[in-house]
């Protein structure tokens, strides 16, 4: 069988379900770009390629909650800008600072919001924002952006889960529009970081558009679930995320 193929068969499946998770609750890309490495790809390409098939798949579930108008958009472009700041002091930083002091910080920080998602019962339930005020929530927006950027730019996985928990928790909105606003976030990130990587030659992309249809599956089927079932959804859909980030965590200090 040609190998392209049997690549495909590996990679196609996986980054569905990584589409699917990431539309719900963030965290996809710790399913799709072990996807790609599994299937044979280099880390460099790996990571172009995975880029591009997260990007459409994003693009795809920012449509859905747009059309149903579940995104605030002066928090979410606020926060969007300011992402795309931190994003890049992250990665400066990730250059002279070893990236396992924030892993042992997240070993300690994720059972901990474990367990705050698991006795909060009505976390995310119902909006509060109005009682903050349009200043306030953009302020909270433009801070939560800058400091999760720089997250994702010095470490990156899980970026999404922290956007929507930080949308939910600090900045008071529901679960559902906390995920539509870390989708224009993603989606902002993403389309700078498939531009340097296509520019750069590093998409294989007979592998990538194959899977960007199956992204795009994921992510519609996983948007759609989100927008109807709510908080009953998207609520479990975090442990499966903090769950897989914890593992790999584990994973990459031992």
């Amino acid at each position: 069988m040609n190998e392209t193929f049997l690549m495909l068969i590996i990679i196609c499946p996986l980054v569905f379900l990584a589409g699917l998770i990431d539309a719900v609750a963030g965290g996809g890309g710790l399913i799709s770009l072990p996807a790609y490495m599994i299937a044979g790809l280099p880390p460099h390409l790996a990571t172009g390629t995975n880029k591009c098939s997260s990007t459409f798949g994003t693009l795809f579930s920012t449509l859905r909650f747009m059309k149903n108008k579940k995104i605030c958009y002066y928090s979410a472009v606020s926060s969007a800008v300011t992402a795309l700041i931190g994003s890049y002091l992250g990665a400066r930083l990730n250059m002279i600072v070893d990236e396992k002091y924030l892993r042992y910080m997240l070993i300690v920080a994720l059972p901990i919001i474990a367990l705050f998602l698991i006795f909060k019962k009505d976390f995310g339930d119902q909006e509060q924002i109005i009682s903050h005020g349009a200043v306030k929530v953009t302020i909270l927006s433009i801070l939560s952006g800058l400091l999760i950027g720089a997250y994702d730019g010095f470490f990156g996985p899980g970026t999404g889960t922290f956007l929507i928990l930080a949308y939910t928790g600090l900045i008071g909105f529901d679960l559902v529009t906390a995920s539509g606003n870390a989708k224009i976030v993603n989606l902002a990130s993403n389309i700078a970081a498939f531009i340097t990587f296509a520019l750069g030659s590093k998409i294989v992309w007979a592998i990538d558009l194959p899977a960007a249809v199956f992204g795009i599956a994921g992510n519609w089927i996983g948007s759609g679930l989100a927008l109807k079932g709510g908080k009953k959804i998207i609520k479990p859909m975090f442990f499966i995320t903090l769950g897989l980030l914890m593992c790999k965590i584990i994973y990459d200090l031992l």
